[in-house]
């Protein structure tokens, strides 16, 4: 099957010609083998948004705005429409991010700090809605609060097995809140959903974090992409040399400061940026470097 969706896909004068078993695409610069694109293994990890918390927390909100929106406010409104798009931006930023992880973490980090303040604006919106009703907003460390919070933590309390909301469908992870999220009081629906928001934007300032460390520690992906490149072309030698001549090929050299593996890393300022040089691997514990 995959050799006819690369062959729709690909455009001229690239084609792709079938044969017994491996179907290669043919362009001016390279030929690929389909079978080895089957087995090919993804530099960086991408997409899994569906089973993150941050996600399916995002959803909740998103559907239970679309509800709110309709039972409560006037559908000519424009704070209709800037509150569900809100919400949808909180969500589909997240799965957009993941996705992009591939091949730009840093596309993934700007996404996913959309998603974060198209909630905290959502957040200010229901705030707005009960400040200028008159209507009680919770405390946040309130009973109601904590009893909208807790909600995953009774979930695996009240199962026998090791059930996980995030193991449930997107309908049956809403019914846990079901008894805030369709209230016919609206200042109970938005205290709950103002709580949803604070519990989401928890989870992605944490997320946040995590992919801003493990872009400081890994590098970006051009620079795992030459790294890699560099550690194919090394292994495609060492392939077709001698055993008496593979000793003599170069070797990442070992950090000057503490001795560990160095990789290759791109300059992004500086007096030479775009220029590429060694890295410890131990950064920002180590900044050793070496000129390439």
């Amino acid at each position: 099957m995959l050799d006819w969706v690369l062959q729709r896909t690909i455009t001229p004068p690239e084609r792709c010609i079938r044969k017994s078993e491996t179907c290669r695409i043919h362009t001016d610069h390279a030929v690929i083998s389909v079978q080895s694109l089957k087995t090919m293994k993804k530099l960086r990890p991408s997409g899994g948004y569906r089973s993150s918390a941050s996600f399916q927390t995002a959803t909740i909100i998103y559907d239970a705005t679309v509800w709110f929106c309709e039972k409560f406010l006037d559908a000519r409104s424009r704070t209709v429409d800037q509150m569900v798009q809100a919400a949808r931006s909180g969500r589909q930023n997240i799965a957009e991010g993941s996705r992009c992880a591939a091949t730009s973490s840093q596309t993934e980090l700007r996404l996913v700090n959309v998603a974060r303040a198209s909630l905290e604006e959502l957040l200010l919106d229901y705030e707005d809605y009960l400040r200028h009703r008159r209507l009680p907003q919770w405390a946040p460390d309130g009973p109601e609060a904590s009893a909208v919070r807790t909600v995953p933590a009774r979930f695996r309390q009240d199962r026998t097995d090791p059930s996980n909301p995030s193991d449930l469908s997107d309908q049956q992870r809403y019914a846990l809140y079901a008894r805030w999220l369709e209230a016919e009081d609206a200042a109970l629906r938005a205290n709950a959903i103002i709580c949803l928001i604070h519990q989401a934007n928890y989870l992605l300032d944490h997320q946040i974090a995590a992919l801003e460390a493990a872009f400081i520690e890994d590098g970006g992906y051009s620079e795992q992409l030459a790294t890699e490149r560099l550690r194919q072309r090394r292994k495609e030698q060492t392939d077709r040399a001698s055993p008496t001549d593979r000793t003599d090929l170069p070797q990442p050299p070992p950090c000057p400061k503490c001795g560990g593996l160095m990789a290759l890393r791109t300059a992004k300022g500086g007096k030479n940026p775009g220029s590429q040089f060694w890295g410890c691997t131990h950064y920002p514990e180590c900044k050793g470097t070496l000129p390439i």
